[in-house]
């Protein structure tokens, strides 16, 4: 049985996952770290290939005849890491699937173009803000004045994003790690005790938690600033690909 090559790391990529291991289908999930591995729960006829890829290594990987198809679960905001999966499907002649989120607009928030610009607005305005656009780019926001006191960033439970944002000056009482999404009301609970007069997000859509932080926002009151998607995506959304799989012989 040839088997799906599910590159996961975001919500939609457990959740086909899962589909795949309920419906016998068989599947590798491909995640960058040991964290991405411990949300994924085993399968009989699933495995994980743990640890961060260039386009050689997925070209190598994709060589093998087992695949048929390549499902591109990655985070909308992840670019390069896509454009790899894409153009190594198109040399090694894969069928490619890009999971795609709808987008959730939200009037009055205040939209920027990249990470630099919101730490730019935050900089200019006074108050507490609720980081929650991930570790990897957190040293941005080391600009703003006064960033260990009235910045607090939420990231994934991995040893190296903690050790990566002690690093920057992020102290224990304004870093919160844990493994999301999160509901409407765990946000709004830590907007409040924080005091937060900001939220900074990426516009990750209808998966992923974002309603939920921009609903909890305007709740506790705080001006939400978004960080658009760095362009616009061809593909299928999660319960597409579901359909898909459905209907087809693995």
């Amino acid at each position: 049985m040839k088997k799906i090559l599910l590159f996961a790391g975001t919500t939609e990529g457990r959740i086909l996952w899962e589909y795949c291991n309920d419906h016998k289908i068989p599947v590798t999930a491909a995640v960058a770290t040991e964290y991405g591995e411990s949300v994924l729960p085993q399968g009989i006829l699933s495995r994980v290939l743990v640890g961060r890829m260039d386009r050689q290594q997925m070209e190598d990987l994709l060589k093998d005849s087992q695949y048929r198809l390549v499902i591109d679960a990655t985070h909308p905001y992840a670019e390069e890491v896509t454009e790899n999966i894409r153009t190594a499907c198109i040399k090694c002649r894969k069928q490619y699937i890009r999971i795609i989120r709808e987008s959730f607009k939200l009037p009055g928030a205040i939209y920027v173009e990249h990470l630099k610009e919101a730490a730019d607005y935050l900089n200019g305005h006074e108050g507490k803000a609720l980081i929650t656009t991930g570790s990897k780019e957190l040293e941005v926001f080391t600009k703003v004045k006064d960033y260990t006191k009235r910045l607090t960033v939420r990231i994934l439970p991995d040893p190296d994003n903690l050790k990566h944002c002690m690093e920057l000056g992020f102290a224990g009482p304004n870093v919160i790690c844990m493994q999301g999404p999160f509901s409407e009301e765990f946000n709004l609970a830590v907007l409040k005790e924080i005091k937060a007069s900001y939220l900074v997000t990426k516009e990750s859509g209808s998966f992923g938690g974002f309603p939920e932080k921009v609903r909890a926002a305007v709740t506790a009151g705080a001006k939400v600033i978004v960080v658009k998607r760095p362009k616009e995506e061809e593909g299928y959304t999660c319960k597409e690909v579901m359909e898909v799989l459905s209907h087809s012989v693995i």
